[in-house]
């Protein structure tokens, strides 16, 4: 894995082993960064925590903008959840509303990219002149959005560091005051600079900076919500059929089958710790000369699948895979009211050690490549639902996706971890058509409904039920994003930006974590860290019009109007 500092010394990450190459054509050394002893302090005007979508543009503004800029990657690759999975872009493929206007400045230029790589530039810059809704013209591959994020960030003269995760002790930030200093990454090495950013979807540089952050869901009384907490009723995505949850069938006393947790409803509107699910975007294919088949994981255990039978048996239709990206592939999400959304399985991870988070990862990957093969093969599920399984029978994994991984998504789609919690809260007051509040100093625009999936399967009637999603509706509308939102409290910290754990309720927080959002905020943190280090100022005190001027001039939406 690459680091490159100033010096254009390489560092090679690897967890097994630490080699030391040369590229001896272009002069380039590589030194294992597991091996090396030098925790002298890489020196930097910006450090951006995180190579999502947000941290590649707030990177990119910041280095155009004629900064020296580090971007420390915990993984391996960049690009967030683009590079792993996420190709299906939630782009003017909505019925009832067009939010591609609302895309401008650096996510542009991404999807301009995208197109000029399909050979579809012209009709892509077409649709967008015209304002025509054509979905398919904004999606793409994952390694093909990697790729183009990789050289973007290293023509703007960004530096890089793979495996660079912070350090899990309570030194890996280092404070004077409220102004963070250094920060030390797991591999020793230690970086300061005038601004850092938090481009992590798990917001661990808040945490570990000692921001006061949030998981789970507030109660609706904490900003007088109507949506959040516990839901008394969940309709979408509900059980379609109805599904007996215990393990002898009419039970009660038999206990539960896999998937549905034994916990009572509780109070509606009462706030708790649940995350929406998390799953893998996986990428499959029904080309067999580009198919990996679907393995039997080692631990594959047929019961824990019970729940998908007793869906068919009573009448149910279970999802299956349909092209919807280029080169016959699939962005294949869990959005069915069965699926691979594995409800109340992600509670521990965005608050726990790394080691924890592995095994919450493989956990999902296991149930899921699990249920692929269990669906494909399962003999039960041929007499049950014969095209069911003749149609999964056709799909295999994508053999030139992810090669570094048999195929599977190095990382899942992590919809909602920490959100960081300032003096400026975005709730559903914003995003409501009526009574909404202003917001007079917007970086960015949402243009996505509220979207927050369900966080948990209990037993509610004597049947299984799935809590929590909501979507949609005709009460919302799109809003700007206050720069407020983006700052901690200034007695936290006075150096610190966030484009993709903004301070927001689990609510708001649904219409906001849309990849190009998240690009849209990372450019707008990116500009601010500017502003504030040319007028040695805290971040809190940038001045917004200069913010707003700059972000028109490189082409941001700041409204619809």
């Amino acid at each position: 894995m690459i680091f490159r500092t100033k010096h254009f010394h390489t560092f090679i990450a690897s967890r097994y082993t630490c080699l030391l190459l040369k590229l001896s054509c272009i002069g380039l050394s590589f030194v294992p960064t597991g091996c090396a002893t030098d925790i002298r302090p890489h020196h930097y005007d910006v450090v951006v925590y995180g190579a999502t979508p947000g941290g590649v543009t707030a990177a990119i503004q910041a280095a155009e903008m004629g900064k020296k800029v580090a971007l420390l990657e915990p993984s391996g690759h960049i690009g967030g959840i683009l590079a792993e999975g996420l190709g299906a872009s939630d782009i003017d493929n909505h019925p009832e509303f067009q939010n591609s206007p609302a895309i401008g400045g650096l996510a542009l230029e991404f999807y301009r990219r995208i197109a000029i790589e399909y050979d579809r530039l012209d009709d892509w810059k077409n649709a967008v002149d015209k304002k025509e809704k054509k979905p398919l013209l904004w999606r793409f591959e994952s390694s093909v959005a990697e790729k183009i994020l990789t050289n973007w960030v290293t023509t703007s003269g960004v530096d890089v560091y793979y495996q660079a995760a912070l350090e899990e002790s309570d030194n890996a930030v280092i404070k004077h005051g409220t102004t963070i200093n250094t920060i030390r990454t797991t591999h020793g090495l230690n970086f300061t600079a005038r601004i850092f950013i938090d481009a992590s979807i798990e917001g661990d540089l808040l945490h570990k900076a000692g921001v006061s952050t949030i998981i789970g869901r507030e109660s609706n009384t904490m900003y007088d919500e109507e949506l959040n907490g516990i839901r008394g009723h969940t309709s979408h995505n509900q059980f379609a059929v109805a599904v007996d949850p215990y393990r002898i069938p009419g039970d009660s006393t038999s206990g539960l089958i896999p998937t549905i947790q034994d916990e009572p409803l509780g109070t509606p509107g009462a706030g708790d710790h649940r995350l929406q699910a998390y799953c893998f975007r996986v990428c499959l294919t029904n080309d067999t000369a580009n198919q990996l088949a679907f393995k039997k994981p080692r631990n594959y255990r047929r019961d824990a699948y019970e729940i998908y039978l007793r869906y068919l048996k009573a009448g149910g239709k279970l999802y299956m895979p349909r092209v919807n990206i280029p080169n016959n592939k699939t962005d294949f999400n869990g959005g069915a009211d069965l699926s691979h959304n594995l409800y109340g399985m992600n509670y521990d991870y965005p608050a726990g050690d790394y080691g924890k988070r592995s095994e919450v990862l493989q956990y999902h990957r296991d149930f899921t490549e699990g249920l692929f093969y269990f669906l494909a093969n399962d003999e039960e599920v041929a007499i049950l639902a014969p095209d069911l399984q003749h149609e999964w029978s056709k799909w295999g994994l994508t053999r030139d996706e992810f090669t570094d991984n048999d195929g599977w998504p190095r990382q899942f789609y992590i919809r909602d971890a920490r959100r960081m919690v300032s003096d400026y809260v975005i709730t559903e007051h914003h995003i409501k058509k009526a009574g909404a509040i202003a917001v007079d100093d917007p970086v960015a625009m949402a243009f996505w409904p509220p979207d927050v999936h369900s966080v948990r399967r209990i037993v509610r009637g004597g049947k299984a039920y799935n809590e929590g999603f909501v979507f949609g509706g005709d009460w919302w509308k799109p809003f700007g994003i206050s720069y407020r939102a983006l700052y901690p409290k200034p007695s936290e910290c006075t150096n610190l930006l966030t484009p993709t754990c903004p301070s927001s309720s689990h609510i708001a927080y649904g219409g906001i974590r849309i990849e190009w959002t998240f690009m849209a905020l990372g450019q707008a943190v990116g500009t601010a860290a500017v502003l504030a280090i040319n007028d040695d100022a805290d971040v809190q005190k940038v001045d917004y019009m200069r913010l707003r001027s700059r972000l028109l001039q490189d082409h941001q939406v700041l409204n619809l109007e």
